[in-house]
């Protein structure tokens, strides 16, 4: 069985500790339970994770992708199997060192083919579609180095081999890569709303929680003095800065 990280548990951990929560005896493997209520909570595990996936860019799930276009290709490309959703801004055309247009709208799409604009075409740009990822121009020059991030659908570690990821738990010791704290409170609220019980201070505790979660999950930027590549330019070489001395005391 492979080690928890240090904020998460084991999916049997969460079960049994969400079921002492509310009032039902845990057991020694809620994976192997025929307990009604223990499959229930199994199931709302599941939906727990499933939601948490989109809920938050989490960092344990951000993935990179690559694609290296040929001569041959189509301009479509399949997305990876873990996909669930890219990550915006993040798509690059490495080997010319510029930024990926898209996504696409079906009507810049439909705009770009209509005006037949390969040849004047300067960056790659891409739209999802059909399950897919596309590039514009179809076909693509050979050895475009596309790369982009998204967000994996796999949130847990499979409990037998820890290079594993899937989408589901299946098993007693297989580990959510949420906070395990979260996920408690997650199935708690999920559990008492199918009971049809009074889920409001549960539901508090959880969006208190989740907020100081993702307030913590990333590194924030420090505030810089000069440019920044996302933010305001409080100084600027060309609009508020002189040609010369810049930093020197000036006595008066």
């Amino acid at each position: 069985m492979t080690t928890p990280l240090p904020t998460t548990g084991t999916a049997g951990t969460i079960i049994n500790r969400t079921a002492a929560e509310v009032g039902i005896e845990p057991v020694t493997d809620p994976y192997s339970s025929q307990d009604p209520q223990f499959i229930q909570l199994r199931y709302l595990l599941d939906s727990v994770g499933e939601e948490m996936v989109t809920n938050f860019q989490w960092e344990a799930l951000q993935q990179r992708h690559q694609v290296i276009t040929q001569a041959t290709d189509t301009g479509k490309y399949p997305l990876p199997e873990d996909f669930a959703y890219m990550m915006n801004q993040t798509g690059w055309e490495e080997s010319e060192n510029v930024p990926l247009f898209g996504p696409l709208s079906p009507q810049d799409w439909s705009y770009l083919r209509g005006r037949d604009l390969v040849s004047y075409t300067i960056y790659a740009s891409f739209r999802l579609a059909q399950g897919e990822f596309w590039l514009f121009p179809q076909p693509p020059p050979d050895g475009l180095d596309v790369n982009f991030e998204y967000i994996s659908k796999n949130w847990v570690r499979d409990a037998d081999d820890a290079n594993l990821r899937k989408d589901s738990v299946t098993k007693n010791g297989d580990i959510p890569l949420f906070h395990r704290g979260l996920m408690i409170r997650a199935v708690k609220v999920m559990y008492l709303e199918a009971k049809q019980l009074d889920s409001t201070k549960a539901r508090d505790s959880l969006n208190q929680f989740f907020v100081f979660l993702t307030g913590q999950n990333q590194g924030a930027e420090v505030i810089s003095a000069g440019r920044n590549r996302r933010g305001f330019p409080y100084l600027d070489t060309y609009a508020n800065t002189p040609d010369t001395n810049y930093g020197a005391f000036n006595a008066r």
